[in-house]
């Protein structure tokens, strides 16, 4: 990214330099919380695509060969280098979507944890040996395997967690072995421009890491490539479709929409319940793929979680995404909050009742919550990706397991309970990828296995479950001589 008077022009980042012979179309990245300009970016065209793309082949043939204790020492130079940009990872983030500064801050700082931590599981990665002669005809033959390097990932990253989920990809991607291609969110340009440097400087050979913007018109030739062999996708369910379709037989791992319900039980702690569902529902403004959206409470405990709910809700700090106090800032742009406005209005026009009613500045939406909403509203049945959670009575436990699971989504769900048989039945029945019990649904460690089933997704992400994603098991096979 190079500055040019108070405009900051983002190119496309290849073989370990801007690229600025693209030619493409620019864009301005506006700030939604203060129209402000923070970058103009360059969009790529095929041809920035097809230069992209040779850089991160050539580069993978190069280092193919590179050794688990040299990929690991390159992501610990890596992390060195992140953190001492790491304030202007946060600072760019709070500029480009209006992130509260703190929780800017934090994200900023997992990136460097998380390369350090994928570095220390690259060095335990192992392949097995496998008991051949368990079978008469496997008599004096030995046989093992090992994971190896697809060759050129194209990641495509999401706005809301711009630097992390970057990280996600591109961290286990390399030290397995490969080559990335990232197009992240339009949003999200400038974190994945800073940290592409910062990889340069860290030794990273050139064109193992690459960066393109790009739009719709593009992202097909990106995914349909011919040198790209792997697409990891953290998106919606919409554009994850359109991705998997475009990848053809392609590996495809698609971490998409989510529509979390968050179980409270009878026999919870419901003041604490309350106190961890709140700010998973309405930080980030709801712009989460595991945010609380649909809060089931068992109709004994429900007036009293709903009191609770809604001072927590009322306690929040909302607007200044620059202040270190603020809770909920902004909506990624205006059209989000329209959307988000209009879902909450449908739902009170057909019944639901407004426990706290939507408030709106500008693109700022304050914590909402609804109560008792018709089970076909959309803000029951899509993901509402703002800060409006939903509460949905439920009559007993059996009840609320079929409200949750009444969902095309399954990607991370959590239940408040004092009782371990209720935690381990709801862990048992509910059909998402993870659950939390005594958490709420937003809490996300990088080091856990993470993905969803049905139209949340397929393919897992934490460190360790994407390195075994992001490569191939090989088997070899090996008869000893004299042996028939």
């Amino acid at each position: 990214m190079t500055s040019k008077g108070d405009i900051v022009l983002a190119h496309p980042w290849i073989s370990g330099k801007p690229f600025t012979a693209g030619g493409g179309k620019t864009e301005d990245l506006l700030s939604p919380w203060d129209g402000s300009h923070v970058a103009t970016v360059e969009m790529a065209n095929e041809a920035t695509i097809d230069a992209a793309i040779k850089s991160a082949r050539s580069a993978f043939e190069e280092n193919k060969m590179a050794t688990p204790a040299q990929r690991a020492l390159w992501l610990r130079q890596a992390a060195d280098e992140v953190d001492g940009v790491k304030e202007q990872i946060a600072n760019i983030t709070m500029r480009a979507l209006g992130k509260p500064k703190r929780a800017c801050g934090f994200e900023a700082g997992r990136v460097s944890q998380l390369l350090r931590l994928c570095a220390e599981e690259l060095l335990r990665m192992e392949g097995e040996v496998l008991p051949l002669d368990a079978l008469p005809m496997g008599a004096g033959r030995f046989g093992f395997t090992r994971h190896h390097p697809h060759g050129v990932i194209a990641a495509f990253t999401p706005f809301n967690a711009p630097s992390n989920l970057l990280m996600q990809k591109v961290a286990p991607a390399l030290a397995v072995g490969n080559a990335v291609v990232i197009k992240p969110a339009f949003e999200g340009v400038g974190e994945a421009l800073i940290i592409a440097e910062a990889f340069s400087r860290a030794g990273v050979p050139d064109g193992l890491v690459n960066v393109v913007a790009c739009r719709r018109d593009v992202t097909g030739y990106l995914v349909g490539h011919k040198d790209v062999a792997v697409v990891t996708l953290t998106g919606g369910t919409a554009a994850g479709e359109a991705l998997a379709k475009a990848a053809g037989a392609k590996p495809f791992i698609g971490e998409l929409g989510g529509n979390s319900a968050n179980i409270v039980c009878d026999d919870a702690d419901v003041k604490d319940a309350a106190k961890r569902i709140a700010p998973s529902a309405f930080e980030a403004s709801g712009q989460q793929c595991i945010s609380a959206q649909r809060i089931i409470v068992q109709e004994a405990v429900l007036e009293e979680f709903l009191k609770y709910f809604v001072e927590a809700a009322e306690g929040m700090n909302v607007g200044d995404p620059t202040l270190e106090t603020t809770d909920v800032g902004p909506m990624v742009n205006a059209a989000a909050a329209d959307r988000v406005e209009e879902m909450v209005n449908e739902a009170l026009e057909n019944g639901a009742v407004a426990a706290l009613p939507l408030k709106r500045k500008n693109a700022v939406i304050f914590p909402t919550i609804l109560v008792r909403p018709p089970s076909g509203a959309r803000v029951v049945c899509e993901e509402i990706f703002g800060p409006v959670a939903v509460i949905i009575p439920a009559s007993d436990l059996d009840d609320a397991i079929q409200i949750a699971n009444n969902s095309e989504f399954g990607l991370q769900s959590s239940c408040f309970t004092s009782n371990l048989e209720t935690a381990f039945r709801v862990s048992e029945e509910l059909h998402v990828g993870s659950v939390w019990i005594n958490e709420g649904s937003r809490f996300r460690m990088d080091t856990t296995p993470f993905g969803g089933v049905g139209s949340s997704g397929y393919g897992r992400e934490g460190i360790k479950y994407a390195m075994q994603e992001l490569s191939y098991v090989k088997f070899t096979g090996i008869r000893f001589p004299g042996r028939e």
